[in-house]
């Protein structure tokens, strides 16, 4: 994508290392990525220590990925780990070397629609990898293990806003479906060995230092550069769309709270959202639907320039609406993302322009 390489630099952002009493030491999977270099920012500003892990694949500009690892290493309290998440023996030794507290993992190969065109990288990234970082967990009686699912799951649901106690058997894609299989394979390694398993259904997550792949990136790039941009479904689509701070401290929140079993919970009645193991999902959303032509207003003022738009039908894997029920979230961890579209559209394409110079 043309634009790509010019975010890459390094910017001015601090690292206001906090002399806290936090303690404790983290792993972080997919520590190069998106999600990953904003908590491991968040968890070092803490005080607390923390083992990155990503392997730095070429799904998108391993130089965006290198520069977020540019502000990350000068912190006296990381390390980072290039190691990818299949590599059983590799990831054998890494929790064999280090007693963590936590575990965070967020590394994945992501993308609805390039699970069309290489399948094979999700299941080696999405189900061997995961099943090593089960194994880890398992063998090094990790306390709590906090993973990263997908509103994708909920496939083929339209009963709106989508919950964690509505069953989602029905995914439209591979990466959907590796999702699912993430919470299906953790919560038989918390039934099995008692090991706490958190999943987070993550909806639309966007900002600055984001994914190069993402609408939101596309449609700034081709706007500035005078390009039409693609807009599926004939604009006829609904996002969560969630802001990248709200999504980390939804993750902070839940870190801390290890689940328990569902005294309640009935294998009469399958509760999806909680169990007798200690397991539990969340959705981490917004909880406010926008319509793609607003998210594109809204990027358009920020720019204050029109985009040339290209009308597309809907693709293949994409779903026209999701909405996050963030209801199990507020009343767990009393948390409630809140960052207006607005705010953080403004916020990224400050990050973008500043990145520009």
């Amino acid at each position: 994508m043309e634009g790509r390489s010019c975010i890459t630099r390094s910017f001015p952002i601090k690292n206001s290392r906090k002399n806290n009493s936090r303690s404790g030491r983290i792993l972080v999977t997919g520590a190069a990525g998106f999600i990953g270099f904003h908590l491991c920012r968040r968890l070092l500003d803490d005080g607390y220590s923390v083992v990155g892990l990503d392997n730095l694949n070429s799904y998108y500009d391993v130089r965006l990925k290198k520069a977020r690892l540019d502000i990350l290493k000068p912190f006296d309290k990381f390390r980072f780990v290039r190691l990818d998440l299949a590599d059983r023996d590799g990831m054998e030794s890494l929790f064999a070397d280090h007693a963590f507290d936590r575990v965070v993992h967020l590394a994945a190969q992501a993308g609805v629609r390039y699970s069309l065109e290489n399948p094979h990288a999700y299941v080696e990234s999405n189900l061997v990898g995961f099943i090593n970082i089960l194994e880890g967990c398992r063998h090094a009686k990790v306390p709590h293990l906090v993973f990263a699912s997908s509103s994708s799951v909920y496939g083929a649901n339209t009963t709106m806003p989508f919950s964690v106690h509505h069953n989602v058997d029905h995914p439209v894609s591979l990466y959907a479906a590796t999702k699912k299989a993430n919470e299906l394979m953790a919560h038989s390694y918390a039934a099995l060995y008692k090991i706490p398993c958190t999943g987070l259904r993550f909806f639309t997550v966007y900002g600055p230092w984001g994914r190069p792949d993402m609408a939101y990136f596309l449609f700034t790039d081709a706007i500035l550069n005078k390009k039409p941009i693609d807009i599926y479904n004939h604009g006829k689509m609904k996002r969560d769309f969630t802001y990248i701070d709200d999504i980390i401290k939804g993750i902070v929140r839940v870190m801390d709270r290890i689940p328990s079993p569902d005294s309640d919970w009935s294998g009469d009645r399958p509760d999806p959202g909680t169990s007798f193991a200690p397991y539990k999902i969340y959705n981490i959303g917004n909880n406010n639907p926008v319509e793609l032509m607003k998210f594109i207003e809204t990027i358009e003022n920020a720019l204050g320039m029109k985009a040339e738009k290209n009308m597309l039908p809907l693709q293949p894997g994409d779903v026209p609406a999701t909405f996050a029920d963030i209801d199990d979230l507020v009343d767990d961890t009393g948390f409630k993302p809140s960052t207006p579209i607005e705010e953080g559209i403004k916020r990224f394409i400050k990050w973008y322009k500043e990145g520009k110079k």
